[in-house]
């Protein structure tokens, strides 16, 4: 009896079910960019994949990257993140990548054309807004065309914002 059960949790701890496979897979990091959506307001967005090293993919997974202050370019028909930070790994040697150095965003032709246009056009942007992993353990970044806001429009969003919080407060308290 007691070696079947230990035979059991031999299996058990060596052998990885699908469904262990697939939690850990559904258990996405997700970074969002608070600051943009306060800043501006989203016109359009796009999904892009990024080129990474091997010790920043790492370091996304450990959750150790900021948004904070970045925002994207056009270089020669391709798109650029600039200012984003991903930590370095801890136990990266000197194969350890930059913390704060451009990284080349993956879109189809037609999206850069669009992000591009856009970003000519004065009063516009392009931010980067959540960073996140996906089922296949690659890493996206979700931009947005965006235009700045104003000092009442960003008044506007804190009342509403609180507005939410308070309503949230009284549905739980009856």
């Amino acid at each position: 009896m007691l070696l079947e059960i230990s035979k059991d949790l031999f299996y058990l701890c060596t052998h990885k079910s699908k469904k262990m496979k697939k939690e850990v897979i559904n258990n996405r990091i997700l970074i969002k960019n608070k600051r943009a959506s306060f800043d501006y307001e989203f016109i359009e967005t796009f999904m892009a994949g990024v080129v990474l090293t091997g010790t920043e993919i790492k370091s996304i997974r450990l959750g150790k990257a900021s948004l904070v202050d970045t925002y994207c370019v056009v270089v020669k028909g391709e798109v650029w993140v600039k200012n984003m930070y991903i930590a370095e790994y801890f136990y990266g040697t000197y194969n350890n990548h930059a913390a704060r150095r451009e990284r080349k965003l993956l879109l189809n032709k037609k999206e850069i054309r669009s992000v591009d246009s856009a970003a000519k056009n004065s009063g516009f942007t392009v931010v980067p807004t959540k960073m996140f992993i996906n089922d296949k353990g690659l890493v996206k970044i979700v931009i947005a065309i965006a235009k700045g806001k104003k000092e009442y429009d960003k008044r506007q969003s804190l009342k509403e914002r609180d507005d939410k919080r308070e309503m949230k407060r009284a549905f739980k308290i009856n």
